[in-house]
């Protein structure tokens, strides 16, 4: 029985504007500065219910310090408040944000959320920190009182920092991660009362995920609840230069924002800690975006939570595989619980330069900062551009740029259908278009008219007529299915969809020959094996086959936004007029600008030939794998098919094994696994992903030995 569904708690922010313990006086404008960024609006965006609650902004002393017994006063006057508004937002039953200020307030913080929790147990802390802020007034060496919060929550300090209401720390459930520098105290004090302390070195021996999985051990074994404060010292200053102490040579921060994702489905996380941010060290906002993606990854919805939202407000007409993905990066995801997964779909080609690759993000930005749409009543500067450069990429007269793939389908058929009548003579009304069983094309209510897949077409009619549809790989079906009334033969050259089906060698150079005795048009769909995926430019290259009109679509728009394009020489061409045909998207400077440098960029880093070199390789390592689950493995290129045995398991479940061991796949047809990269993937990731295809039909195996052969 499924668990009951658990909406995501109120996150409440407290700013405190302090630098009452620190040695300048920066942090200080840190709270408000994140509140005039927008924190609130930018963590609402990402799903999470937050709400500045409030801003604490003591008196700032100025230099030169006063004497440390009064700045200790000033400081517990602030910690008294801010633990006394952390207390009242968790008797509410939301988390706490807390943004500093200096790590002082840290004191504060924790004493106040551990005496809300004290009728329940303890409270478990990991302090993520370049330093251990384990001094006293009487070993610090600055006199920094910034250095004092972490041994003032065990108990060990002036009065003035441990004498706030609510229970010291045990510190045995008190853990620190990535510190890298500190003073000879420090670590005597913390090994003395039992702290466990991760260092950098720890953490470049065993990797960040690991050690913080150790961590929140520590902290959750035994206690009530546990928290995690956040010192940006912590970072590479290189990185992330708005902090207090530049401390090279720390945290990814990209790292760290990734790992805390897992931090979303701990029910038992009680506050969350961001301190030391210095906005006038941010001079490109870089920071601040820090901030904002630090407190989302830990505090944002579940998994089970934003696919509660999406299956409550949105139609229901896809089933999506269990994950929830926030994040890529070339072959890599990342889900929103941090972890990472191995894209071998690409979504179906459109990603085949991989995940925001740099160079066509820059075209994005660039371009989105300068003009992104016009409409196609003007022209504007890049169309020309992009149009030119895919020509002469593929040999075509012109190009008509529209925005999915099956718009670039209906675009073809117009065609098709106007050139048959104004320059074949076929009579108003009777054109055909002959397709192939299995075909897809596209969910318009034209293109589900001639698919063969009756879930496309249930409900869905009356449908166009004009369509005729002959069985894929058979050249004499073809020859018998063209009359004088056939405007052309519309053919994906490799089945994707279908379940990523081969015809037969010098099947469709036969077609083409026949098209051009019957004077029929031949219309290659390349939406999904078009710009390299298969090994060639296009499939039809397989054959040396030339088409008189292509549809592109997918990787022309390099993985962020949708563009396509049929293309076609002028005597096709020609049947259009301005207003036949259009769209206001179509062809936008953004998208044009981005189809271009994906264009570059297949040619630049030869990614059909990569395609064609890897794919053999992938190819003959599936086709290897000894398995009674396995009917057939079939592809070209990067474009490759595993055929299972529906008899004992189907393809969905297969899919979903393989997503819970970090590769994603996608069945099609109930039969099929579909595996089609990113171009970019290199040859060891590639044998990795078929280790772990290996694996996993083995374990299937093992569990579906009992099922009817």
């Amino acid at each position: 029985m499924p668990a009951p569904f658990v909406p995501s708690r109120p996150v409440r922010i407290v700013g405190v504007g302090s630098c009452l313990g620190a040695p300048i006086f920066g942090p200080a404008a840190g709270p408000r500065a994140l509140r005039d960024h927008g924190i609130e609006t930018s963590l609402r965006q990402r799903g999470i219910r937050a709400r500045w609650q409030a801003l604490l902004e003591p008196s700032a002393p100025k230099p030169p310090h006063p004497p440390m017994g009064e700045r200790l006063g000033a400081v517990s006057l602030m910690l008294h408040d801010l633990a006394d508004a952390v207390a009242a937002i968790r008797s509410d039953d939301a988390i706490p944000l807390v943004l500093g200020g200096d790590h002082v307030i840290g004191a504060g913080t924790w004493r106040g959320i551990a005496r809300s929790l004290a009728p329940r147990g303890k409270l478990g802390l990991i302090w993520i920190d370049a330093h251990l802020d384990a001094h006293t007034p009487q070993t610090t060496h600055s006199g920094n009182i910034h250095g004092m919060p972490l041994a003032a929550l065990l108990g060990v300090g002036d009065e003035a920092l441990t004498g706030l209401p609510g229970p010291h720390l045990d510190p045995t459930h008190v853990v620190v991660v990535g510190a890298r520098s500190w003073e000879p105290e420090e670590p005597v004090l913390l090994e003395r009362l039992g702290v466990r302390v991760f260092t950098m070195a720890d953490i470049e021996a065993r990797g960040l995920s690991a050690v913080l999985c150790d961590a929140m051990s520590i902290a959750r074994d035994g206690t009530a609840g546990f928290g995690v404060s956040v010192d940006l010292d912590a970072m590479d200053c290189a990185r992330l230069p708005a902090t207090t102490c530049l401390v090279p040579d720390g945290l990814d921060p990209q790292e760290l924002v990734d790992v805390l994702h897992g931090l979303r489905n701990c029910a038992d996380l009680v506050g969350f800690e961001i301190v030391e941010y210095v906005p006038e060290r941010d001079r490109d906002g870089r920071g601040a975006r820090w901030v904002v993606n630090l407190a989302a990854a830990a505090l944002g919805p579940t998994t089970a939570q934003l696919r509660h939202r999406e299956e409550t407000f949105g139609a229901h007409n896809y089933a999506p595989l269990p994950v929830v993905f926030s994040r890529g990066d070339g072959v890599w995801l990342w889900d929103v619980e941090g972890r990472r997964y191995l894209d071998m779909m690409s979504a179906y080609s459109a990603v085949s330069f991989g995940h925001s690759h740099p160079r066509l993000v820059r075209a994005l930005a660039d371009q989105a900062s300068r003009l992104a749409l016009t409409s196609r009543a003007y022209s504007n500067d890049r169309l020309p551009l992009m149009l030119e450069r895919l020509s002469a990429l593929l040999g075509y007269d012109q190009a008509l740029p529209v925005n999915t793939g099956v718009e670039a389908v209906e675009t073809a058929i117009k065609a098709a259908r106007k050139w048959a009548y104004k320059i074949k003579g076929v009579p108003e009304g009777l054109a055909e278009i002959i397709v192939c069983a299995n075909n897809f094309h596209g969910r318009t209510t034209t293109v589900i008219g001639f698919s063969s897949e009756a879930q496309y077409r249930d409900g869905f009619g009356p449908f166009a007529p004009g369509f005729r549809s002959i069985p894929f790989g058979n050249a004499a079906a073809l020859e018998a299915a063209i009359t004088p009334h056939t405007a052309a033969f519309l053919v994906e050259p490799i089945q994707g969809e279908g379940g990523i089906n081969i015809p037969p060698a010098g099947w469709l150079a036969r077609c083409a020959a026949l098209c051009r005795e019957r004077d029929v048009l031949l219309i290659a769909d390349e939406v999904q094996t078009g710009l390299g995926r298969t090994g060639k430019l296009l499939a039809c290259e397989h054959d040396g086959v030339r088409p008189d009109g292509v549809i592109l679509g997918k990787a022309l728009g390099g993985g962020l936004l949708p563009a396509s394009a049929f293309l076609a020489d002028e005597a096709l061409m020609q049947v259009f007029k301005p207003g036949d045909h259009g769209s206001t998207f179509g062809g936008n400077p953004l998208a044009a600008a981005v189809a271009a440098e994906a264009l570059a960029l297949l040619a630049d880093e030869k990614l059909a030939e990569r395609a064609a070199r890897l794919g053999a390789l992938f190819l003959a390592r599936l086709q290897a794998i000894e398995n009674p689950l396995i009917r057939e493995v079939r592809g070209r290129g990067l474009l490759i098919g595993m055929e299972l045995d529906t008899r004992r398991i189907n393809a969905r479940t297969a899919a979903e094994w393989l997503l819970a061991r970090g590769v994603m796949s996608k069945d099609t047809h109930d039969s099929v696994l579909r595996f089609a990269p990113p171009l970019i993937i290199d040859e060891a990731t590639l044998m990795q992903a078929a280790e772990v295809v290996e694996a996993t039909l083995a374990d299937l195996a093992r569990r579906t030995a009992g099922a009817t052969p």
